[in-house]
């Protein structure tokens, strides 16, 4: 096998693996895998069988749906100790759905997209889905992701627009990449991001960028300090108008971080009653 072949295999392995983690908790089949990847059945197969043997991936007997392994939990759990964002944030977070009965969430960016990588639930009865851990939209696309592509400047926006064109086009309709030009200036205007549910039907969300100390943007995922967005869940009555916000907004929220360690400009919450 030549060096350019298994390279290219490596990257094609990684890629699956990624997946696997998006899927998080649900797992995923070949049938999915395959189609997300754009490979073949026999090579996603093949690739799939070599990441078992690593113990990095693992199939349910019953279902035969991909997860991650043990160990990619030990690899997490070591990456962990550099890079732990979510121990930092999981009192702010608790306070949060504490003090609001909604479900709160912390995001990182992952390039030109926002990944949900923890969720704290509300006391609030009736709960949205629209949220997942492992969830992964392109920036611009919901709360959390429009609060990390506001952030950014002008030229680095129109990068990632232009990069994710796209899927933007294909997947999200009603978020065509002008439109999310006019969330980013109503964000900055505003100083945090409203979602009034585009993505899910009812479901509302408001957003910010957890920054660096001394007020940098959030950069391409180099610290976990630098790539977080802090989020909260919360639902209001399906005969309500969309264009009504809560009253228990506010233009700022409590940070995420510790003093001394990041500042915040807002947060995100999904607003969302009835539904699934």
């Amino acid at each position: 096998m030549s060096s350019l072949n298994g390279s290219q295999s490596v990257d094609r392995a990684l890629l699956l693996l990624a997946m696997i983690g998006r899927h998080a908790g649900r797992g995923v089949s070949l049938s999915v895998l395959v189609e997300e990847s754009g490979l073949n059945k026999p090579t996603v197969r093949r690739l799939l069988l070599a990441l078992i043997r690593a113990s990095l991936v693992e199939q349910d007997e019953e279902t035969r749906r991909y997860y991650l392994g043990e160990e990619a939990y030990v690899l997490g759990t070591l990456a962990s100790q550099r890079f732990g964002l979510l121990e930092l944030c999981l009192d702010s977070l608790a306070a949060l759905s504490r003090k609001t009965q909604d479900t709160s969430f912390l995001s990182v960016r992952r390039g030109t997209s926002a990944v949900c990588v923890y969720r704290e639930e509300g006391t609030y009865p009736v709960r949205t889905h629209a949220l997942q851990v492992g969830f992964e939209h392109p920036l611009g696309v919901g709360a959390g992701s429009l609060a990390f592509l506001a952030a950014l400047p002008d030229a680095e926006v129109e990068e990632v627009l232009a990069a994710n064109e796209a899927i933007l086009l294909s997947r999200y309709a009603a978020l065509p990449p002008d439109h999310i030009r006019r969330d980013v200036a109503e964000t900055r205007a505003n100083g945090y991001s409203l979602n009034p549910g585009l993505i899910v039907a009812n479901s509302w969300g408001i957003g910010v960028a957890i920054r660096h100390p001394d007020g940098r943007p959030p950069e391409r995922c180099r610290s976990p300090r630098s790539t977080a967005a802090c989020s909260r869940e919360g639902r209001r009555n399906s005969q309500a108008t969309s264009s009504r916000k809560p009253r228990r907004w506010r233009k700022s929220w409590p940070a995420c971080l510790p003093p001394g360690r990041a500042r915040t400009t807002g947060q995100q919450r999904d607003h969302r009653r009835g539904g699934t």
